[in-house]
């Protein structure tokens, strides 16, 4: 992603974004992050900060097998782009366990500021 970007497409950003988790590198994710983003998968607590998010995220490629992220529909709406996506996790010795997910970005100058994960964490255990 360039920082000298003039015509920012929010829609294409979030699918760049997205299709970077297969690479199971959390430090890819950076430039895509605000340094003030604050990140919720539904039903755990707030995650504040660009390094606390990739910091979260290496802990959880460190323990997959596998990371696919397909997005099946989006919508942007301005600075804001909902994603319904499947988020392929697999487990070292599983299969990947297609996790329905949705996904609510807001973008400041191209970097994801605002990001909300909306799963069945429940659901989600006993795919995997």
């Amino acid at each position: 992603m360039s920082d000298t970007q003039t015509t920012i497409d929010n829609g294409a950003v979030v699918k760049e974004f997205v299709s970077l988790f297969a690479t199971m590198n959390a430090t890819r994710l950076t430039p895509y992050l605000d340094p003030d983003i604050v990140f919720e998968n539904y039903g755990d607590r707030e995650i504040r900060g660009r390094d606390q998010v990739i910091s979260m995220w290496a802990g959880v490629f460190s323990a997959m097998e596998r990371v696919e992220f397909t997005t099946l529909h989006q919508a942007v709406n301005g600075d804001v782009v909902i994603a319904e996506q499947i988020h392929g996790l697999a487990l070292p010795g599983r299969p990947l366990a297609p996790i329905r997910n949705m996904a609510v970005y807001r973008l400041r100058d191209g970097r994801i500021v605002e990001w909300r994960d909306y799963t069945n964490a429940a659901y989600a255990r006993t795919l995997m």
